[in-house]
């Protein structure tokens, strides 16, 4: 059975939730894991989808 896609909304939220967790002094690892992702997932959403957010401002 194939995987699901996330949505770029789905992926937004997930980042934001991540950061969060983050805050908490929780690891990348396991904030990633915890939310259904990779941590290389996490740094590619990040740098796709950050760094454009943050070059429109």
């Amino acid at each position: 059975m194939p995987k699901k896609r996330v949505t770029s909304k789905g992926i937004i939220h997930k980042l934001r939730e991540l950061e969060v967790m983050s805050a908490q002094s929780k690891t990348v690892v396991e904030t990633s894991r915890q939310l259904g992702a990779s941590e290389q997932d996490y740094f590619r959403w990040r740098k796709e989808y950050l760094s454009s957010s943050k070059m429109s401002r």
